[in-house]
């Protein structure tokens, strides 16, 4: 019976193949690592622009007499880097708000208002503003709280000082 000859133990092996294979490593694993640290960037929510940082400021809240209504103006800042967008605003102090935006037709109901990255939003009787229907009587003086609600920023909680009418 003739068997076939068994491979050499001491036969060498190919120097190319290994010094290939271990050439194909370094790129390999320096691509693995960097792509692992791109996974983990990202997770993070850093990897992108930076997000809206939205700022509200003591507002001013006006509530003319003989009026049925009440008006809060805030001081809004975006100083992130995306836009963000006020949804709406609630008061539980005072009941049903509304934005509403002044222009040449009168004071209307408005819907979400941008607040552009790096940039505010100004409030004010010739722009935008919350409406308050049908408040209570307020104090001057008086600090009535207020939530105003963000797409991205979610719920900032403010406060506005009752005024007299401008």
């Amino acid at each position: 019976m003739t068997s076939a000859p068994a491979e050499s133990a001491d036969r060498p092996r190919s120097p190319g193949r290994e010094a290939a294979v271990r050439a194909a490593l370094v790129p390999v694993g320096a691509c693995a690592a960097a792509l692992l640290l791109l996974c983990a960037y990202t997770a993070t929510g850093a990897a992108g622009d930076p997000p809206a940082a939205v700022r509200v400021g003591i507002g001013r809240i006006f509530h003319p007499a003989g009026s049925g209504g009440a008006t809060a103006y805030f001081p809004i800042r975006n100083t992130g880097g995306a836009e963000d967008v006020l949804e709406s605003v609630s008061s539980l102090d005072l009941g049903v708000t509304v934005l509403t935006r002044t222009g040449g037709d009168g004071v209307r109901r408005t819907g979400p208002v941008t607040v552009p990255a790096g940039d505010g939003l100004r409030t004010g009787p010739s722009t935008v503003a919350v409406q308050v229907l049908d408040p209570p009587p307020l104090e001057l003086g008086k600090e009535i709280r207020f939530d105003l609600w963000f797409r991205a920023s979610g719920r900032i909680r403010a406060t506005a000082v009752a005024v007299r009418p401008e």
